[in-house]
């Protein structure tokens, strides 16, 4: 007999899952349920996803009706190439359910500090944007978005705890990070003409990764400035020099 462990959100959906990986239906297979499902605290920590076993109980013989018809069985069938259709189904299902995930959790972070989200997600050149808009976002976008930015990296957490394939989150709020990209690009420009003028490098604060790109990126094609980084993280930091 064939014997399957799979998982999902729900009970339910673990069995489906199970279901496809064996090509057949329920009334064919023995389920055994090994895990409930919980959400943990804030849908992210200490979540558990459902998990069960299916034990097929039988295969029955599929007959293609034509003169030189040969038995084919579930398990000759499970192995043949899906159909491009297919594919395409499976891998829109799976990031539709991540982004209902991450979704999900964002509204929950929200609801534990009083506050009512709307989120809308698009995709774009390297993944996914997510804006959030509602009342008081300065909560959750905190000082210099360091706050936002922590709860970007949950939100890739939750939107990937069952994918398959990596899917990457940009978190937004109130059009943050493009005001806080043109904050970064005319910091860098005052700063070039300091170094410029004093003839003496400048160190900057601290910056997550991606903050240190738009100041590189701004200055990268400077005549007489550079920028490199030095340091660990998360005390890394840019350095603006002359050439």
């Amino acid at each position: 007999m064939t014997t399957v462990i799979t998982s999902g959100k729900t009970i339910d959906d673990a069995i489906a899952e199970g279901l496809t990986r064996l090509n057949t239906s329920k009334e064919h297979v023995q389920v055994q349920i090994l895990q409930q499902p919980s959400k943990g605290f804030l849908g992210l920590f200490g979540a558990k996803p459902a998990k069960v076993e299916l034990t097929l109980l039988s295969q029955p013989t599929v007959h293609i009706p034509s003169s030189s018809a040969v038995p084919v069985s579930l398990e000759d069938r499970s192995t043949a190439s899906p159909s491009t259709t297919e594919i395409a189904d499976k891998e829109g299902s799976a990031s539709t359910y991540s982004h209902d995930e991450a979704i999900q959790f964002v509204k929950e972070v929200g609801q534990s500090i009083g506050l009512e989200l709307e989120v809308d997600i698009k995709r774009n050149r390297d993944g996914y944007t997510m804006n959030i808009s509602g009342s008081d976002l300065g909560l959750l976008i905190g000082r210099r978005g360091q706050t936002l930015d922590a709860l970007q990296y949950l939100v890739n957490i939750v939107a990937n705890r069952y994918s398959d394939k990596y899917v990457r989150i940009l978190l937004d709020a109130e059009n943050f990070r493009e005001r806080r990209r043109k904050t970064l690009e005319d910091l860098a420009d005052r700063l070039a003409g300091r170094v410029i003028r004093s003839g003496k490098e400048v160190v900057l604060e601290p910056m997550s990764s991606q903050e240190r790109k738009v100041i590189h990126a701004k200055l990268q094609n400077h005549a007489r400035v550079k920028t490199i980084s030095k340091g660990e993280e998360p005390n890394r930091r840019v350095v603006i020099t002359l050439r």
